[in-house]
């Protein structure tokens, strides 16, 4: 049995193929990969160590920055608010190019190694712009009105920094979750079954990198200085690649397969052609196919695509065909796929939408009374804890407890299935932001009356935005891997990712629409502010967004999941059913 691997093929030792994979992945000698000897929880680990110690580093900064860029480079509030905005949501919607390398060319497991490594060089750069005075504008006191603005050079280097940790962040996080969930063969039922798990624990791993960076690297920040902060996460950074590398033995890969995007430029082309000719589909026996393991079945939705894969008996029989006038099924079914997700990703972006507001939260405990005791300050960016520390004690009560309640419910082997998890997140987002609408409106009119309230009052809010995430999250990470094909996986989660990226760019948008429409709403000084109208603006379009997820999209979305080959049109759909009492 021989197994391509770019080159020559190479032989594969005499063994039990029902150790053998069924997906095609291949170990680090490119060989098909034994699931004894790799993947599964033996090289889940080294992945969820890594994401641990990355996530660590970007939320250290993406939590701080507002702060830094506020009492450091001296920027009014919403000045630093959608820099910081901007900034995530440029390295969330790089993720399509870092997918597009994975898929094309690269690999995900190669990829992610390059791109942590650029990430790395910016975070070292990031701290020498926080320990070299020469980089910032002159100290001065916080608020005050003879702050002295950073020079352009000054900002050209910060920016510069960050810039890099942004296309370090895109290159690593459409693959890094892809490759855990690779390590996991779908038509293994006990490997299906602890890659749901793996994406629960991946999520664990997201929010414990988080609470190390707002509670560890914060109270650095606050106690030493930034450089001191920005330098561990930059050491933690290293760390991460070589916690990855370290478990290349055990990993299983998934080949590059070419461009999807080239893939699914030619179906359309192929489609418009045969469309400007007339052609017609029959019946399924006139669509052209190559049978493989992994070719994936006909779907009546979009019928205008399946007129890419019509062609004559002659087109068929040739040895070389151009793809762009002749599709295989197979092909036309992965673009489906895309396009199929599509609707569900737009309505997810009012999540990521949400979440940005978070900078406004640490603006808030700016303000507010943070001592827990006398010589015991809370440092502002470490009040989001109680936004990441509940979803470290909730997944380990939802993987032992919830599932199988839910399960019993819905009959639903995950308990819930990805878009009711997805669901129940975009809901809760709701109250979380008429919470923090009133909270602020409380916390102004103590101002008004020379009371500072405690940072405790931003509890439920962290809390509730936390227990949000985990859900959409989560369900969004099932979702779109479960619904992609073997070769779009990484594009797949980029798709996902792009969300976030949309998501923050639309908060840095309200934010100028409100600061020109609404001027003083969102003013440097607080307590002269009406921050909590923008939070009951946020938490409207919040509602109509769920509305329109629960109403139309999800209620009608049937899903193939494309990955197995199987029809999954049941599950997918069980969302309506379930919310509305039909089951």
């Amino acid at each position: 049995m021989e197994v391509e691997t770019g080159g020559m093929p190479e032989a594969l030792p005499a063994k039990a193929s029902a150790t053998l994979v069924s997906d095609g992945s291949v170990d680090f000698r490119g060989r098909i990969a034994d699931k004894v000897t790799t993947g599964g929880w033996r090289a889940a680990p080294f992945i969820i160590v890594n994401e641990v110690a990355e996530r660590m580093t970007f939320y250290a900064i993406a939590i701080n920055l507002v702060i830094f860029l506020r009492k450091e480079m001296h920027e009014e509030l919403a000045e630093a608010s959608n820099h910081v905005t901007n900034w995530i949501g440029s390295a969330f919607i790089l993720t399509v190019v870092g997918a597009f390398l994975a898929d094309s060319y690269l690999g995900r497991f190669l990829t992610t190694v390059i791109f942590s490594s650029i990430y790395a060089v910016g975070a070292v750069l990031l701290t020498v712009a926080a320990s070299i005075d020469s980089f910032r504008p002159p100290p001065c006191e916080f608020g005050g009105e003879d702050c002295q603005s950073a020079s352009l050079l000054q900002d050209a280097f910060l920016f510069g920094a960050i810039s890099l940790i942004a296309v370090g962040t895109g290159g690593i996080k459409p693959c890094i979750s892809s490759f855990g969930a690779d390590q996991f063969d779908d038509a293994d039922p006990n490997e299906s079954r602890k890659k749901c798990s793996f994406f629960n624990w991946f999520f664990f791993a997201i929010n414990f990198g988080a609470m190390i960076s707002i509670t560890l690297i914060a109270y650095i920040e606050e106690r030493k200085d930034w450089g001191w902060g920005f330098g561990v996460s930059a050491a933690a950074n290293v760390a991460a690649v070589l916690t990855l590398v370290a478990g290349m033995r055990f990993y299983r890969h998934q080949k590059p397969r070419g461009s999807p995007f080239t893939r699914f430029l030619q179906v359309f082309v192929a489609a418009c052609r045969n469309y400007a000719k007339g052609v017609e589909v029959k019946s399924e026996e006139d669509l052209f196919e190559v049978m493989t393991e992994r070719s994936l079945p006909h779907t009546r939705r979009f019928k205008f695509l399946d007129k890419a894969a019509v062609g004559s008996e002659d087109a068929k029989a040739a040895d070389t065909v151009s793809r762009w006038k002749l599709c295989t099924l197979t092909q036309v079914e992965e673009f489906k796929s895309f396009v199929r997700v599509l609707p569900i990703w737009a309505t997810t972006i009012a999540f990521p939408f949400a979440f940005a507001q978070i900078s406004f939260f640490i603006s808030q405990g700016m303000v507010m009374d943070r001592r827990l005791s006398e010589h015991l300050v809370v440092p502002p960016g470490s009040v989001a804890i109680f936004a990441t520390v509940n979803a470290l004690f909730f997944i380990p009560l939802y993987e032992r407890y919830l599932v199988p309640l839910f399960k019993h419910f819905t009959g639903h082997p995950r308990g819930l299935s990805s878009l009711q998890r997805v669901g129940i997140g975009l809901f809760i987002t709701i109250p979380t932001f008429a919470i923090a609408a009133l909270v602020e409106r409380h916390r102004r009119s103590s101002a008004d009356q020379s009371k500072t309230l405690t940072f405790w009052w931003l509890s439920p809010q962290y809390f509730l935005l936390g227990i949000a995430e985990m859900f959409t999250y989560v369900g969004q990470l099932e979702f779109f891997y479960d619904e992609a094909t073997d070769g779009t996986r990484s594009v797949s989660t980029a798709v996902f990712m792009s969300a976030i990226g949309v998501g923050n760019w639309l908060s840095a948008l309200l934010v100028k629409i409100v600061e020109r429409g609404k001027e003083g709403w969102l003013s440097s000084d607080l307590n002269r502010s009406k921050l909590d109208y923008y939070y009951w603006i946020v938490c409207g379009i919040n509602a109509v967004n769920f509305g329109i997820f629960f109403a139309v999209v999800a209620r009608f979305y049937k899903g193939d999941c494309a990955a197995s080959g199987k029809n999954r049109d049941e599950v997918q759909s069980n969302w309506s059913k379930t919310v509305a009492g039909e089951d």
